[in-house]
Parts: structure tokens; sequence; C-alpha cells
């Protein structure tokens, strides 16, 4: 029997780093990519292919791909979306070039390199594509916009190539993972220093109370939290079960905000959102 292939984005750590390694333990070929050089070599002397693959870089992604593709013999069963960041700030103190630039990372170049998976896809008969989304992606929380606005977004896109696959043999699926053990907070520090200037902002003080202090501060897990392995497991049935879900559910909050998403009003909503 072939060896099962997979590409990975964002396996540097967190869930991507767990995804690599639960898969490679099942007897999966797994291409864990990373952005940056340093990370693909760290992943190279664990015994990976790692292909550099930045999605701001549509070059890094062709040629990414195309080393995948050339290692398999121009196979790839599946692909597994997850690199990401956040940029926490008020929406009206994010500058509109750094909504630009994160949708560049979280949706447009998923989109891209999903683009050039699927022909290999339909040439083989088949094939797994799974989007990394949030509880995000289905609620929103202040002080995320930019990240819930991509999430939103990758919903969306996320569906509608599921339903336009339906004439192919491709499955398109996505994961919705709540807290989840990561370095997502510490990776967001850059990008708020560099587009958010929150001591000019009106709301300098209740950015000083809550989100800087939780930026800056290690103040251990979130209620809640679950390590990278438990969106691995969902990954796993999304990947090898024959009638994959079209969307998973990861963590207790994710359950909860879905459920009461489509139950409640907006306002509703709204009111216990805030409470947090």
């Amino acid at each position: 029997m072939t060896q099962r292939s997979i590409l990975i984005t964002g396996c540097s750590s967190g869930i991507g780093y767990d995804a690599a390694l639960g898969l490679r333990a099942r007897g999966w070929r797994v291409f864990a990519s990373c952005r940056r050089a340093e990370d693909c070599a760290r992943r190279r002397a664990e015994g990976f292919d790692s292909p550099r693959l930045d999605y701001t870089d549509a070059a890094s992604i062709e040629t990414a791909l195309a080393e995948v593709l050339e290692t398999t013999g121009g196979r790839l069963d599946a692909l597994f979306n997850n690199g990401a960041y956040a940029l926490p700030g008020a929406l009206e103190d994010l500058p509109t070039d750094a909504l630009r630039a994160i949708f560049e990372t979280n949706l447009f170049g998923w989109h891209d390199l999903t683009r050039r998976v699927i022909p290999a896809m339909r040439a083989q008969g088949h094939g797994r594509i799974v989007n990394c989304s949030s509880v995000l992606g289905l609620v929103t929380l202040k002080w995320r916009g930019a990240y819930v606005a991509t999430k939103f977004a990758l919903e969306g896109l996320s569906d509608t190539l599921r339903l336009e696959m339906r004439d192919t043999p491709i499955h398109v699926s996505l994961i919705e993972p709540g807290p989840i053990t990561s370095r997502i907070r510490e990776n967001a520090i850059p990008h708020f220093e560099r587009w958010i200037d929150w001591e000019n902002s009106p709301r300098a003080e209740q950015y000083r109370e809550t989100l800087v202090r939780r930026l800056y501060s290690d103040r251990g897990p979130d209620r809640f939290e679950l390590p990278p392995a438990a969106v691995t497991r969902k990954l796993v049935h999304a990947l090898e079960h024959p009638r994959p879900r079209p969307r998973y559910y990861v963590t207790a909050p994710t359950y909860l905000m879905g459920t009461l998403r489509r139950i409640l009003p907006s306002r509703a909503l709204d009111w216990i959102i805030a409470r947090g």
C-alpha cells in the first residue's frame, strides 16, 4: 500500500507541530512546512521533510508544493492549512494596511496553496483539505477583530469549496478549536507593537488594564485550554474516516458558542460574550 502523504503548514510549534508528530506516528509521510528557514532546519533534524512555505510569498508556496510533488511522484493525499497569526487591538486603532497584511497570511495564502493542490488531487482521484479555523470563526470577541475577520472569511471560503467539491472525490473540512496551548499570544506581540498605537488611543486605559496585561503576562493556561493533541485527534478523523465531517469542534467553548449562536438572538449572544 502506498504511504499516504500530507502537507501541513505552520509546523514550527503548537497545533502544526503536534499534527506532524501524530500523523507520522500513524504512518503518514508528513511534509512539515514552516515559514522560517531555521524552523525548517529543526524539523529536518527530527527526520521530517520540511519545505519552507510563507503564505505571504507566492514563490515560496509554488516552490514548496513543487518540492512535495516531486518527492511523492505527483501525489498528495491531504493538505492541512494551519499557519496563521493574531493581531490584537481595537478595530478603530487598526490600520487598514494591518488588516491587509493579516489577510495575506491567514486567508489569501491559504487560498493560493489550496488552488495549487486541487489539480494534483483531481488527477489522483482523491484528496482531503482540512482548514484550521477557530471558535472565533463562529463568534467574535472584543480586541480580536482582525483575527476574527480572517476566520469568518475562512469559514465562508471553506463552506463554499466543500459545496463546489461535491462532484469530486475531494473532501473539505474545518477544524474549529477554542483555547489550545500554543505560542499564538507570544507570536502576536510583534504584530501588536508594529501596528497598534495603543498609548495614543482613546481606549488607552482599557488597553492598559486588559489587553496589554494579558499579552505581556504569563498567567498560565486559559480556562478550558487543551493541548494541541486535542486538535490532532479531530484531524485524524477528518483525514482517515471514509465520511469526514464538514466541521469539527475542539474544546468546551467551541461547543458552547456553536450551540448558542444557533439558538440565541444576536443581542442575547452579545450580552453573554460581553460578560466573558
